[in-house]
């Protein structure tokens, strides 16, 4: 099993990297959408040796790339002293797979100094449930859940018993199985976690992500994170997803609202 530095990992220059997309990020056979969202971003981060930090990612997921190789063309729009804005594009055979606007800048672990959401209550780590990724009467496997641990909360698990809810959220602690701690690139795994919303509503099938937007608040502090989901509205197959992710300090470190597909 790789980790998630070697499986985001790019290689080349000059505008143009390489990348060798794991098969295990994947849900079903589909890679996960953050994880492309992630190479994307490690390939801008090696075009910018001013801004170490992604601090800002927008993404429109064209079409599923396969596990194997994959090209990443990065173009530098703006560069100015606190911050840069690019445009990746990732490629595989030659055909667009997803396109990104992203921009890079400087976090730190400084705490708000004003903030309009307040961090979830949940039941402890260790008293939620950790889901499989082969669950029992599941349509495909969620390999991404053997890379990356997430623990529901037991009130969001009513999907698993056949009694849906109707709030249309999920909260869960998240950690990188491999023990590594938390950084930016990372976070966007965080962003877009299972499961989906229509799920936890008794809407099966896949729910691929269609546009992803992440704001990337501060450095998070090693340790799990608490990760909480809600929809505002399902119309026409497609929802709303967003995001809060806030660290073992808990202080919010990362932010996203996605535009889903659902596909049953």
């Amino acid at each position: 099993m790789k980790t998630f530095a070697e499986a985001t990992a790019v290689s080349g220059g000059n505008g143009t990297y390489e990348a060798d997309l794991d098969p295990q990020w994947a849900i079903g056979d589909k890679l996960h959408g953050g994880y492309l969202m992630a190479i994307m971003c490690r390939a801008v981060g090696a075009a910018d040796a001013d801004h170490p930090h992604l601090v800002a990612g927008t993404t429109s997921f064209l079409r599923p790339p396969k596990p194997g190789r994959a090209t990443v063309a990065v173009e530098l729009l703006r560069a100015g002293r606190s911050q840069a804005q690019f445009r990746a594009r990732l490629e595989q055979d030659g055909i667009p797979c997803a396109e990104s606007l992203v921009t890079q800048g400087t976090l730190d672990e400084s705490e708000a100094w004003w903030s309009g959401v307040s961090r979830p209550e949940m039941p402890a780590e260790e008293d939620c449930f950790r889901l499989p990724s082969n669950p029992p009467g599941a349509q495909f496997p969620v390999h991404l859940l053997d890379v990356v641990e997430h623990r529901l909360d037991p009130a969001d698990l009513g999907f698993a018993a056949g009694q849906p809810s109707t709030a249309g959220r999920i909260a869960a602690w998240l950690r990188l199985a491999d023990g590594a701690d938390w950084d930016p690139l990372s976070l966007l795994i965080a962003l877009d976690p299972a499961p989906p919303i229509s799920l936890t509503l008794g809407v099966t099938g896949w729910a691929p992500t269609i546009t992803l937007t992440a704001y990337l608040r501060r450095l998070p502090a090693p340790g799990p994170l608490r990760v909480t989901m809600h929809a505002t509205e399902i119309v026409a197959s497609r929802m709303d997803e967003i995001a809060y992710v806030w660290d073992a300090k808990d202080n919010l470190v990362a932010q996203a609202t996605q535009l889903a597909a659902i596909r049953t």
